[in-house]
């Protein structure tokens, strides 16, 4: 079962800006996908506006709250889709919101989501390199527990091997992170292309 995190976790790791917080749209790919999952693919209002305006987006749904110029009254877009489809990355940047992605937000170590750091499982210190198959995520109590030691000398276990996720993959490890807030003018358009389950 997939555990969930609450949300002050995080968005500790997912700063939105202010112009989020109010009427953002989400942001569909040509194919009625969103670009991107975990973090969502939101804009601000305004840009949504401007975008549509520019004629680089569709809006495919609305917000019930307008905004208004001195000649103009407009409904706020809740969703828009882009005009021209936008290659996905096939390359999985090694950063730490990555990592812990990867990992489920839990420490490989203890499972706990707490205060999570990274870990290196072959310690620098004894040759071990900073890549997808050694740094593992870890809460502060198991790393300074292991240390620089090998694990075989610690008594702690991983939960899983690390290694490279693909970038289909580290996607799909998204959805099971929804954001905090989710209109329901969104939900069609995030859960359509998930695989049913037998």
């Amino acid at each position: 079962m997939t555990r969930l995190m609450d949300g002050d976790f995080r968005t500790a790791f997912v700063r939105e800006p202010n112009s989020l917080r109010h009427h953002p749209a989400l942001v569909l790919n040509a194919d009625y996908r969103p670009l991107s999952y975990y973090p969502l693919s939101l804009w601000p209002w305004q840009d949504a506006i401007k975008a549509a305006y520019l004629d680089r987006v569709s809006i495919v749904a609305e917000y019930d709250a307008t905004v208004r110029s001195p000649t103009t009254e407009i409904k706020i877009p809740s969703v828009v889709v882009l005009k021209d489809y936008v290659q996905p990355q096939k390359r999985v940047a090694f950063t730490r919101f990555n990592l812990f992605l990867r990992d489920e937000f839990l420490c490989q170590y203890c499972g706990s989501t707490g205060d999570l750091t990274f870990d290196h499982v072959v310690p620098r210190a004894r040759g071990g390199r900073t890549s997808w198959e050694n740094v593992v995520a870890a809460c502060s109590k198991c790393n300074l527990s292991k240390g620089s030691r090998a694990l075989s000398a610690t008594g702690l276990s991983l939960r899983k091997p690390p290694r490279q996720p693909g970038a289909e993959e580290l996607k799909n490890m998204g959805r099971k992170f929804p954001p905090n807030h989710l209109h329901e003018t969104w939900r069609d358009f995030l859960y359509w292309d998930a695989e049913l389950e037998a």
